[in-house]
């Protein structure tokens, strides 16, 4: 009589787990593709539909963004519907949903051929065709193409600058003014970006879109970032006047902060880039090459009367903070505070960009701008991106900032290069 093998016979606790493993994976075969797919479909809702409330806003803005990445979780999805799912309701709601997911997330994509092909056109009938071929400072190489698939999941590439943060450039009102510094490694006198970060005037720090900012001082740019008194404690136009005082201390310490004084570009995102235009177009301690505006305020009065629908950050209100009241009250302040009111003949070269689905700062705004630059004159393109919302460049390797940034480095290299 042989002794049995106490493996062939496990214990009823092992094979007990063994058999609820397999349940588990059972239903996770039947439930999971249910939930990818109902997942999927949620979040390539929002490419379409804008968001209502401030709390739902990065959905809004990162939906197309991610657009890529939406289009593989649907494909999964559906062709795990398809594989697992039994026929019946779930299964037709479960495909139904992946279709509708993945023919949404594939939006933004299929528009990036005419967009880019009307902005490529755009750009060479303002500026010439050289501003879609001139290098940069540095041979750091230009993006290749205006999108790039590899760079949407692993994230455009950014190599090592020298970063200073937190100087000093003046106290007022008890409040500390700094800069960010961001300079290639090499070092001298460097063609140079000032930029103010958005942030409806209320918040914001110099270390906002830092990402950006290392990016184009790879490229051979000093970057300085500027801080500036935050409303509703302090009202327009203290913020325009901080603006005004870090370019004149960059104009006093240049040669410290390896800025080249004669090629100087003013650049804002939302509030930032409304600041940016009064500038450019108005008081500045020394001329502006260049201004680049993504997405900023341009007419506060009819910006005031006639918000975005939804508004998810309750435009008037925000307004009122930064002016201290309504246009009724005070209409000389908002039309003063409003860049298309400061238009003229013979101002720099400007490169407007709005995302046409912006909740936030409508983008017929930038049209009016880039219509009263142009009447005037001057140089000016507006980059309008159709799928895109307010703040879409957050996604640094993002659909829509992946477009820009192609066309935002090209005509920075352009307006910033030494002139004969």
């Amino acid at each position: 009589m042989t002794q049995s093998d106490p493996t062939d016979n496990p214990p009823s606790g092992i094979g007990g787990k063994r058999k609820l493993a397999l349940l588990v994976a059972f239903l996770a075969s039947l439930w999971l593709p249910w939930i990818l797919s109902l997942g999927g479909c949620f979040l390539s809702l929002w490419i379409v539909i804008p968001a209502p409330t401030l709390f739902l806003l990065p959905l809004g803005v990162g939906a197309p963004e991610v657009s890529p990445w939406l289009i593989g979780v649907n494909a999964i999805a559906l062709v795990w519907v398809a594989m697992r799912l039994p026929s019946g309701w779930i299964y037709s709601i479960a495909l139904g949903c992946s279709v509708l997911g993945l023919l949404l997330s594939l939006l933004p994509l299929i528009q990036i051929p005419a967009a880019n092909a009307r902005m490529a056109a755009d750009m060479a009938a303002e500026f010439g065709q050289a501003v879609l071929t001139t290098e940069p400072p540095l041979p750091q190489p230009l993006r290749p193409q205006p999108f790039v698939w590899l760079d949407a999941f692993r994230g455009i590439q950014v190599p090592e600058v020298r970063i200073e943060r937190g100087i000093r450039f003046a106290t007022v009102d008890r409040v500390d003014l700094t800069l960010n510094l961001y300079r290639p490694l090499e070092s001298g006198r460097h063609p140079t970006i000032a930029m103010i970060y958005g942030g409806a005037w209320q918040n914001g720090t110099p270390a906002n879109d830092e990402t950006f900012s290392r990016y184009m001082a790879a490229q051979g740019y000093t970057v300085v970032t500027l801080d500036y008194r935050h409303a509703p404690q302090f009202r327009y136009p203290a913020q325009v006047e901080d603006i005004q005082t870090a370019l004149s201390f960059i104009q006093t310490q240049a040669e410290a902060l390896e800025v080249d004084i004669q090629r100087v570009a003013l650049m804002g995102r939302s509030a930032g880039a409304h600041l940016a235009s009064l500038v450019g177009y108005g008081q500045s301690p020394f001329p502006i090459r260049a201004v680049v505006n993504y997405y900023g305020p341009t007419n506060l009065t009819e910006g005031y009367n006639d918000p975005p629908v939804p508004d998810p950050i309750n435009t008037r209100a925000i307004l009122e903070a930064f002016l201290g009241g309504n246009p009724d009250q005070l209409p000389q302040l908002y039309r003063d505070a409003s860049p298309i009111h400061q238009i003229r003949p013979n101002l720099p070269p400007s490169l407007l960009v709005y995302p046409r689905r912006d909740h936030l700062v409508r983008a017929k705004f930038g049209q009016q701008l880039y219509e009263k630059l142009q009447g005037a004159g001057n140089q000016a393109v507006l980059l309008d991106i159709p799928w895109a919302e307010h703040v879409f460049d957050a996604v640094f390797s993002g659909v829509s900032n992946q477009l820009a940034l192609y066309y935002t480095e090209r005509f920075l290299a352009w307006a910033l290069r030494e002139l004969p």
